[in-house]
């Protein structure tokens, strides 16, 4: 019997790895450290055999010459490794990996791309690193675009949630599953609408975005510039709200937005919300425990660390009306 046990949703920011002694905010930064241990001790007492990573791709496994809206990684792994993220080989459940995207597929559900060969970046590593230390766990990494428009929206990815969560449940070998959304909160990135850049720097980052598949390092040191230039767009009021429909099982709810409303409240990054999203429909919409949320201008993000629990309490699934936004 294969059975999802626990969820996680955190944020990601390699400027916690980075810039960690420029951080101002240090009492804020190490309540969010914190709740990253807490729930990565509580992924070890749910004993997970595997971890379905959901997270974002930065440009750095995935560049403008391909870019699927969803991806499943059926046989190697490798983390990119910048900015003190977990490189090289991953562990990967190739049985439940293949079993996923070949149910999704066959059963009419979903045309997700796979990845024999998936480069995955701090989108993923970052969680790697801080909620699966030490565990002895194989991943199911899943890469949404977040951050290439047109990106698939937010109801399509709840969907996803659903329909893996099906065929996850009905996997025949037998898992003690978790799941884990990576990304978020609120926070703007110096990115540009690669369709239309503005000026050199934009310029200069979708050349890398389009161009960086052999040499991607050779564009991280401007690219690092131009972020740590940008000014912090926060909206915690945003990430309060949207971390209470966690806590109370109704993240179906983000829905309601539109891409383009999503990115004018919460900043371009916050469409890294598909993730938790994701996370939440695998849990079947199950009520979460907030652990933490800090807002870090330093690190141009809302911080936040929830964890769904299915035993905890009876699992809200909206009426498919409620979930119409």
């Amino acid at each position: 019997m294969t059975e999802i046990v626990l969820g996680v949703g955190a944020s990601h920011s390699t400027l916690m790895n980075t810039h960690w002694e420029k951080t101002l905010h240090k009492d804020r930064a190490e309540r969010f450290r914190d709740a990253l241990r807490t729930a990565r001790d509580e992924l070890a007492a749910a004993r997970p055999d595997t971890v379905i990573l959901v997270g974002s791709n930065h440009f750095r496994g995935f560049w403008l010459d391909l870019i699927p809206s969803f991806t499943i990684g059926v046989g190697e792994c490798v983390a990119s490794g910048e900015s003190g993220t977990p490189k090289g080989p991953q562990p990967v459940d190739v049985p439940l990996a293949r079993h996923i995207a070949n149910s999704l597929v066959e059963g009419g559900r979903f045309d997700v791309a796979f990845s024999a060969r998936l480069q995955i970046d701090h989108g993923q590593s970052h969680a790697i690193q801080y909620l699966l230390d030490g565990l002895d766990v194989e991943i199911v990494p899943l890469v949404v675009n977040v951050f290439a428009p047109p990106l698939p929206t937010l109801e399509r990815c709840e969907q996803l949630g659903h329909a893996i969560r099906e065929t996850v449940l009905a996997f025949p070998e037998g898992r003690r599953v978790a799941v884990v959304g990576s990304g978020g909160l609120s926070h703007r990135l110096p990115w540009p609408d690669w369709r239309e850049p503005h000026g050199d720097d934009e310029e200069f980052m979708v050349g890398g975005w389009l161009n960086g598949r052999e040499n991607w390092q050779d564009y991280d040191a401007r690219r690092r510039e131009i972020i740590r230039a940008a000014e912090a767009a926060l909206n915690p009021g945003f990430d309060d709200e949207f971390l209470t429909l966690v806590e109370r099982g109704q993240t179906h709810r983000i829905t309601e937005y539109t891409t383009e409303a999503l990115e004018k409240t919460a900043g371009n990054g916050a469409q890294e919300l598909r993730t938790w999203l994701l996370t939440a429909a695998l849990l079947d919409h199950a009520p979460a425990r907030r652990l933490a949320y800090e807002p870090m201008p330093e690190w141009l993000t809302g911080m936040g660390v929830a964890v769904l629990d299915p035993a905890s309490s009876t699992p809200h699934t909206a009426p498919a009306a409620e979930r119409q936004p």
